[in-house]
């Protein structure tokens, strides 16, 4: 019997027990495997995108012009998908807009930043085809239960731009700024950040300074949080803290974290943003003040918070 990939193994269990209606015990016994490991299996299909589930229920659609909401907001480009219910499937869908815009912003030559967040990495899965380009890494490790990692992710992405491509060999955030300066005077890393320097396009993601809204939140100790939330921090993007007037946040943590700064995305001629829920629309407005963003990929729930804050003289 000829050996098949691990992928192709998800994807066969994924539609014996999705489409053709196998029980997990018959697909075990099919397998040579546990029940248990099937179960565990189609987890893992549904994190890797493999397997994608989909729900609709009528009359539910939002219609959001995403045209006008770009010119309220002073933006180049809104991309808005519908809000579901489902977490991994609300990021999935968000996370191939994503990829659709990369695949046709990026050009030849260019050199292309990307950061890390469980929906970028979902993203990064998505895109099929890039001209040949340079991929940089933009934010360092920050692992979490059902999500890859930035190494993964910029390799991948490297493998399909067919170019170099510059890693951070390190975590996000260490235990001290002597740690993290340490760390960037390693030469791999230190030339990732002069790329930075230099980006053309980069993607990034939007988190709230608040539980629950920001891997890096949930992540460093309550001091941090809580200097971070005195000091006016409403968003967080690649482990940068930013202020409600677009205004980076300095902080201990900040010389803790190893990733692309707020002043090197301002230099940066695109910046693709993905935001999820109407919850983050005061630290999507921030980045917008900030001046780091011009296309914004979010759910139709953040889309309507954010247009109804314009309506009410919000200031963008």
């Amino acid at each position: 019997m000829t050996e098949i990939s691990h992928e192709e193994l998800l994807a066969r269990i994924g539609q014996a027990y999705y489409l053709d209606n196998h029980s997990k015990v018959e697909i075990a016994t099919e397998h040579g495997i546990s029940r248990f490991q099937v179960a565990r299996f189609l987890d893992e299909a549904r994190a890797a995108g493999i397997v994608h589930i989909e729900i609709r229920r009528p009359g539910r659609g939002v219609e959001i012009d995403a045209d006008a909401l770009a010119a309220i907001l002073g933006l180049q480009r809104v991309v808005v998908v519908k809000t579901v219910e489902d977490d991994f499937q609300q990021r999935d869908l968000q996370a191939l807009a994503v990829a659709e815009e990369l695949m046709h912003e990026t050009r030849t030559g260019m050199t292309v930043g990307i950061s890390w967040s469980r929906t970028l990495d979902l993203a990064a899965r998505h895109v099929v085809q890039l001209p040949k380009c340079n991929i940089v890494q933009l934010a360092g490790a920050l692992p979490v239960p059902g999500g890859g990692n930035p190494l993964e992710l910029v390799q991948r992405l490297g493998r399909v731009g067919d170019g170099r491509t510059w890693p951070i060999w390190a975590p996000l955030v260490v235990d001290s700024a002597a740690t993290a300066s340490g760390l960037l005077r390693q030469p791999e890393i230190a030339e990732a950040r002069r790329k930075a320097d230099s980006l053309d396009l980069a993607v990034v993601a939007i988190g709230a300074w608040a539980p629950n809204l920001s891997t890096v939140w949930d992540r460093v100790d309550n001091e941090a949080r809580q200097e971070g939330s005195r000091k006016g921090a409403v968003a967080e993007c690649s482990g940068r803290l930013i202020a409600v007037d677009g205004t980076p946040v300095v902080t201990e943590l900040d010389a803790r974290v190893l990733s692309v700064t707020v002043e090197q995305l301002k230099r940066t001629p695109k910046v693709i943003a993905v935001a999820q829920g109407a919850e983050r629309a005061e630290a999507v407005r921030a980045c917008l003040a900030a001046g780091i963003v011009q296309t914004l990929v979010v759910d139709e729930s953040l889309a309507l918070a954010l247009q109804a804050a314009s309506s009410q003289g919000v200031p963008a």
